[in-house]
């Protein structure tokens, strides 16, 4: 019997780096540090598979408020949503490349077109596209899942 080379693994022991320390978030602190960051990604399904866009959002009141570009592939997601919306992922973090140390947050949840005409133009305020071009809609995340880690200087 054959086995297939990317099935099969060359376990090797656990790494652990001296002076680095990996520990789980509270989703209160988690949503803190997701509110600080200035950009992140939002992961969604196009075609039957996961699609990734970088964008900036604000967090109001625990929701994640992301603008999108009139005619864009989040666009048209607000478009086919149904019901209680479109299932999506996002993600922000800081992590110090040299260093290694920093933090990720991963917030999953329901996406939903923001429809309010006072909101919409409250979020237009706050949120500077990108891009050139409109961006006269706005998406918002209602996190179900919350889940982060922070990679810190610690003990052995």
């Amino acid at each position: 019997m054959t086995s297939h080379p990317a099935a099969a693994t060359n376990a090797s022991p656990a790494v652990s780096v001296p002076g680095r320390q990996m520990e789980e978030l509270g989703v209160e602190e988690a949503l803190q540090l997701l509110g600080s960051a200035g950009m992140g990604r939002i992961v969604f399904t196009r075609h039957a598979l996961p699609a990734v866009r970088p964008v900036n959002h604000v967090l109001d009141a625990g929701d994640i408020i992301v603008r999108v570009q009139d005619g864009s592939t989040l666009g048209a997601l607000l478009a086919t949503q149904q019901g209680a919306g479109v299932v999506v992922a996002y993600e922000a973090d800081d992590i110090d490349p040299g260093e290694h140390l920093g933090w990720s947050v991963v917030a999953t949840g329901y996406a939903t077109a923001v429809t309010d005409p006072d909101e919409i133009e409250r979020y237009v305020r706050l949120l500077e596209p990108w891009a050139a071009g409109s961006a006269s809609r706005a998406i918002r995340i209602r996190p179900d899942l919350v889940t982060g880690f922070r990679l810190r200087e610690g003990g052995p």
